[in-house]
């Protein structure tokens, strides 16, 4: 790289930062939703979530009635008042809760059906159509979808997996959608580290090999996202050797068809997002978080701290989320 070129790149990641909040919990976060520059949701464990309306000046905690066992690791706010949450955990562990007021009030929707089940993250293409992805049963992973706002939940047919391969339920990314039916997620375990592709809304699906390591099975892919219909990166490593100095990512160019190893980050990552008014892509682990100017293609880091999940608006506004209620707001 022309040094002229590194040193415009390097300014542009210094001017990068997390700026702490009070979150007023201690729960681990590791379900984050930003709606507007104002408003943002955060979920995590015992039952908790989370809530501002006024750019994270303050933030409201609390706990759905009843839920106190049940660890939300998803969570996905349509607007200020409608926000899905999805607990992660075996069998009936696993569940969704709607609320249509503000948190006021929530509904349980959805209980995964199947014992051996373990839900992993949900994402939204609008207000009525959803999908949510679970590790395997029998085989296949477990995929169910939504058209009427979480009222019914139908089962699909999913991909075929390898032995031992799942997905991780660390950021609520590991799924994402884009235009009306497009869907991606990655996986993990041994054999793992796959992106899994649908252009139906889950009904067929296609398959790609990484690149990202899976050789243990806490290893793999964490996070999955996409500028446009054609570049996308996945992030993840080994979170059990978060700070192992190897490359954790991946860039494709073709929908996901093909994956190239990109330059960075190093260290375990688990979500990864895009920032389109920005045209930057922000990546977060337990041992930093990094930023890309030049569509994924390479990375600087400019926070060391620990985080689970990111989310960000179009407009480039943005939170982090971690263990012991810990929240930040993203400086551009």
């Amino acid at each position: 790289m022309h040094w002229a070129c590194w040193f415009v790149f390097a300014g542009l990641a210094a001017a990068q930062a997390w700026d702490p909040q009070v979150s007023n919990s201690k729960a681990s976060l590791r379900g984050l939703s930003a709606v507007d520059a104002k408003v943002a949701w955060a979920s995590g464990s015992g039952g908790t979530f989370l809530h501002t309306s006024d750019g994270g000046a303050t933030w409201q905690a609390g706990q759905v009635p009843d839920a106190g066992t049940l660890d939300f690791r998803g969570i996905r706010a349509i607007d200020a008042r409608t926000v899905y949450l999805l607990s992660s955990g075996p069998g009936d562990k696993s569940q969704i809760y709607k609320t249509r007021d503000g948190g006021a009030t929530w509904k349980r929707q959805f209980t995964n059906p199947d014992t051996k089940g373990f839900l992993d993250a949900i994402a939204f293409w609008d207000a009525r159509h959803g999908m949510v992805l679970g590790d395997p049963v029998d085989g296949a992973f477990s995929i169910f979808t939504t058209d009427d706002g979480g009222e019914n939940w139908t089962r699909k047919t999913g991909p075929a997996a390898v032995a031992n391969e799942g997905a991780f339920a660390a950021s609520n990314t590991c799924l994402t959608v884009r235009g009306k039916q497009e869907a991606w997620f990655g996986s993990g375990g041994v054999g793992g580290a796959r992106v899994f592709h649908t252009k139906d809304g889950g009904r067929t699906w296609t398959i790609s090999a990484s690149g990202i390591r899976n050789d243990s099975a806490s290893a793999g892919i964490f996070s999955v996202a996409f500028m446009n219909g054609k570049t996308g990166i996945a992030v993840g490593g080994d979170y059990a050797k978060d700070k192992e100095d190897r490359l954790n990512a991946a860039r494709s160019d073709s929908a996901g068809a093909t994956w190239g190893a990109a330059t960075g980050p190093k260290g375990f990552r688990s979500a990864v997002a895009y920032v389109p008014k920005r045209k930057l892509w922000i990546a977060a682990g337990t041992s930093g978080s990094d930023v890309s100017t030049d569509g994924g293609k390479t990375w600087k880091t400019f926070d060391t701290g620990s985080f689970n999940a990111i989310s960000f608006t179009t407009d480039g506004t943005g939170w982090a989320a971690g263990a012991g209620g810990r929240i930040a707001r993203f400086r551009k």
